[in-house]
C-alpha cells in the first residue's frame, strides 16, 4: 500500500482535527524508523500476528540517478505492533529498551543462534542414523538448547551486574540491581517452564526466585509486594520507633507471604527490641522476636542448592524435604501456642508476629491479605498450603482461583504469558510472545 507523505511537520501521516471524545481518539503510534528526511514515499503491508512493516524511502539524490544508474534509494523497514500491550500501541519491550540497545542484543544473538542451528544439524544426522524420530529425543540437544538460552539471557540484562557498594545501608530492605525488563523476565519464563529440565523437581521454588527478580513489573496499577516495602523504605528514614507503625508490620508479612526469607530476617532485625539499652526490659518481647526469625531462616526449601543471600533449609530428595518440613512446621505450632504471648506486653509486636507464625502455617485468611497481586498469592500457596506439589499439578487451576481473589485491572505481558504456559497452550504462549514482545 503505497503512499506519498503529505507536507506536515514531522509527521509522516498527519491527521487533522480532535475528536470531541477523548474515549474515540485513534491511537498515536509512534514509528522509529531514524531515516533522515525528506521521506518520499511509504510503504505498509502486512506481517505476521499484530504487526505491519512499514518502509519509509527517501527521495535519490541527482548524483545517485546519473552515476549509480538507478540504484534503490535509501530507506528503512520497521515493525508497528498494533496490540493492545500499552496505551500508545507500543510494546513493552519498545517502552524499556531503547532502539540502539535492541540492536545490540538482535546483533549479539546471531552468533549463538547459528552455533545452535549448527548443533541441530549435526543432531539430524545422527539422530537419522540412529533412527530416531526427532533431534529431540538426544540428551545432548536440550543443553545446547539451555545453553543458547544463558546466552540469550546474559545479552537481555545481567540483575547482579551492579558493583557492591563499599559500605551497605543496614537499614536497606531491598538490594540496589539493574532495573529489570519485562523482555529479560518473559525469556526467563520461557526457560524455566520449557528448556531447564533439571528444573522439574524445583520447579515453583525457581517461579519464587523468578518473582523476587521481576516483581516490580506485574502491575503498573495495581500493588505488589515491591511496591509496598519500596514506599516503606523511603518511610524508614524517619521512623524511630518501627515496631510502632503498621507499615512495618504489613511489609513483614508481605515479603513472608511470598518466601523472601531473608528481607524478612533483615526487617525482623529493625525491631526496637534489639537496641542495647531495650534489651534488659523487653528480653521476653525480643526473645519472640528472635524465635519468629529463627524459624523463617530455617524453612525447608526443595531445591538443590541457595545463593549466599537466600535462607532456608536446603532439601534435595523430597523424602527429606518432607520430614524437614513437617519438623519445621510443627515448630511453628509450638510456638505460637506458646505461654510467653502472655508476657510480650507491646500488642503490636505480638499481633504482627502471630500473623507471621499463621502465614508460615498457611492460613489462607492472612496470605489473601498479605499479597497484593494474583500471582504473589499463587506462590504462597505453593510455599505454605502446597509445598509438596510437582511439576504442573494443578497449577492451572489455581492460578484462576487467585486470580478471581486478586483480579488485576493492568493488562500485562508477563501474567498473560505465564497464563498460557500454565494453561500448557503453546499458541497462547507463542501469539502472547508476539503482541507483547515483538517478534524478536
Amino acid at each position: 500500500m503505497p503512499g506519498m507523505p503529505a507536507d506536515s511537520g514531522s509527521a509522516i501521516v498527519p491527521f487533522s482535527g480532535e475528536p470531541k471524545h477523548a474515549a474515540s481518539a485513534p491511537p498515536v503510534r509512534p514509528i522509529r524508523h531514524g531515516v533522515p528526511p525528506p521521506i518520499s514515499r511509504v510503504y505498509i503491508s502486512w506481517s505476521s500476528g499484530n504487526l505491519l512493516q512499514v518502509a519509509c524511502l527517501r527521495p535519490p539524490s541527482p548524483e545517485e540517478g546519473a552515476g549509480r544508474g538507478g540504484e534503490e534509494v535509501g530507506g528503512r523497514v520497521v515493525e508497528v505492533n498494533l496490540g493492545v500491550g500499552a496505551g500508545n500501541g507500543s510494546t513493552e519491550v519498545e517502552e524499556e529498551v531503547d532502539e540502539a540497545e535492541m540492536r545490540r542484543i538482535e546483533y549479539g544473538s546471531v552468533p549463538a543462534f547459528a552455533l545452535l542451528q549448527s548443533r541441530k544439524n549435526a543432531l539430524a544426522e545422527a539422530a537419522a542414523m540412529q533412527h530416531m524420530h526427532s533431534v529431540s529425543e538426544h540428551a545432548e540437544w536440550w543443553q545446547y538448547v539451555l545453553e543458547y538460552s544463558k546466552t540469550i539471557g546474559n545479552l537481555l540484562g545481567n540483575q547482579d551486574s551492579l558493583p557492591a557498594l563499599m559500605i551497605e545501608d543496614p537499614r536497606a530492605i531491598l538490594k540496589v540491581r539493574e532495573k529489570p525488563t519485562s523482555l529479560k523476565a518473559a525469556w526467563e519464563l520461557l526457560e524455566i517452564f520449557y528448556v531447564d529440565k533439571e528444573l522439574h523437581s524445583w520447579l515453583l521454588e525457581r517461579l519464587v526466585d523468578w518473582l523476587a527478580d521481576y516483581d516490580s513489573l506485574l502491575t503498573k496499577t495495581d500493588g505488589t509486594v515491591y511496591c509496598k516495602l519500596n514506599n516503606f523504605q523511603k518511610k524508614l528514614i524517619n521512623l524511630q520507633i518501627v515496631e510502632n507503625d503498621d507499615d512495618y508490620w504489613n511489609g513483614l508479612s508481605a515479603a513472608l507471604s511470598v518466601g523472601w526469607l531473608d528481607v524478612v530476617v533483615n526487617m525482623l532485625r529493625f525491631h526496637g527490641s534489639y537496641q542495647l539499652d531495650q534489651m534488659d526490659n523487653r528480653e521476653t518481647e525480643n526473645g519472640l522476636v528472635e524465635a519468629v526469625a529463627v524459624l523463617v531462616s530455617t524453612m525447608p526449601r526443595m531445591r538443590p542448592d541457595l545463593p549466599k543471600s537466600k535462607l532456608g533449609q536446603c532439601c534435595k530428595t523430597r523424602p527429606d524435604f518432607i520430614k524437614a518440613w513437617e519438623k519445621w512446621r510443627g515448630q511453628v505450632s509450638k510456638l505460637e501456642c506458646s505461654a510467653f504471648w502472655i508476657q510480650c506486653s507491646h500488642q503490636k509486636t505480638r499481633d504482627g508476629l502471630k500473623n507471621l507464625l499463621h502465614i508460615m502455617m498457611g492460613n489462607i485468611k492472612d496470605l489473601t491479605a498479605a499479597t497484593s497481586h494474583w500471582l504473589e498469592l499463587f506462590a504462597s500457596h505453593f510455599l505454605y498450603i502446597r509445598p509438596f506439589t510437582v511439576g504442573f499439578e494443578g497449577m492451572h487451576h489455581l492460578a484462576q482461583k487467585c486470580i478471581q481473589l486478586k483480579p488485576s485491572f493492568d493488562a500485562n505481558g508477563l501474567t498473560g504469558l505465564l497464563n498460557g504456559i500454565l494453561s500448557e497452550n503453546p499458541e497462547v504462549v507463542l501469539a502472547e510472545c508476539t503482541k507483547k514482545f515483538g517478534p524478536w
